[in-house]
């Protein structure tokens, strides 16, 4: 992640792996498969848009709040009135109802969904389309109005886009 971040001034990363110069044109998916699970044994895996939103929400919870652990966007999230244009390390904000921290705001997060429209029938945990041109991002990040830090704000972005305000959050697969 240092590499796919150099050079930019308002890019920090708290943690990061280190990439050879191939992997920079890598998907987040195939990114996360060879850093994150062959440094732990672990399986890694990036959240499907159904479990970020329920995650973002609070899961079972959840007291219905606008932006992931409050109606109050200053008091959970960094974005563009109160960031100074920058990411921020994680856990500086107040967290969620499960205790994640930064889901509104500081980065957009990657979903392994590819876009598509939402069904007009309630679903239980919904799976996005087999295939797109786009992959869904969720939450919003440093350089947001406050709209797009909404808990059910989404938008649609090529897999292979990489910038200081785009991210991913990883869920152990069980």
């Amino acid at each position: 992640l240092q590499k796919l971040t150099a050079g930019h001034p308002n890019c920090r990363v708290k943690k990061s792996f280190h990439l050879d110069n191939q992997s920079n044109s890598i998907a987040p998916s195939k990114l996360v498969s060879k850093s994150g699970n062959a440094l732990t044994g672990k399986t890694f895996r990036m959240p499907t848009e159904a479990e970020w939103e329920y995650a973002a929400r609070g899961g079972s919870k959840s007291r219905g709040y606008t932006y992931s652990g409050s109606n109050r966007l200053d008091d959970v999230a960094w974005y563009e009135d109160n960031s100074g244009g920058k990411t921020h390390e994680v856990g500086y904000k107040r967290p969620n109802e499960l205790g994640l921290y930064d889901m509104s705001g500081n980065v957009w997060e990657w979903c392994s969904d590819w876009f598509g429209d939402y069904s007009s029938s309630a679903q239980n945990n919904p799976k996005g389309p087999d295939s797109g041109t786009g992959r869904v991002r969720r939450g919003g990040s440093w350089g947001s109005v406050a709209w797009s830090c909404h808990c059910s704000s989404r938008e649609i972005r090529g897999p292979g886009n990489r910038n200081c305000l785009l991210g991913l959050r990883l869920c152990l697969s069980e």
